[in-house]
């Protein structure tokens, strides 16, 4: 059984840091495209950052320059290191793997950034 289960959100000044992660199992996550997605309330899911099995990056342009993914191939997990956070960061934010016809979700964590 595939699950991508995700930790490390929670509550953040603005300016802090936090990263995220994302652990796979029932998967090889090396050989996905890996994404993080968030959505917050009222607004529509965002794609923030993706790594590819090539290991290529792209990230949105509200993040670029403060978000960085990575992945670690020997513990199959994929991360999603945060900083200079602000408030409207503030959203659940999702790992998705996919491979050809296969899409796999995790369950959210929660990210809030407020003073």
């Amino acid at each position: 059984q595939v699950q991508l289960v995700e930790s490390g959100g929670g509550l953040v000044q603005p300016g802090g840091s936090l990263r995220l992660s994302c652990a796979a199992s029932g998967i090889t996550l090396s050989i996905y495209t890996m994404n993080w997605y968030r959505q917050a309330p009222g607004k529509q899911r965002e794609l923030v950052a993706s790594i590819t099995s090539g290991g290529r990056t792209n990230y949105a342009d509200s993040v670029k320059d403060r978000f960085t993914i990575s992945r670690d191939n020997a513990n199959n997990t994929m991360y999603l290191q945060m900083d200079n956070l602000k408030p409207e960061d503030t959203a659940v934010y999702r790992c998705n793997g996919v491979r050809i016809t296969r899409v796999y979700w995790g369950q959210g964590t929660q990210v809030t950034v407020s003073s």
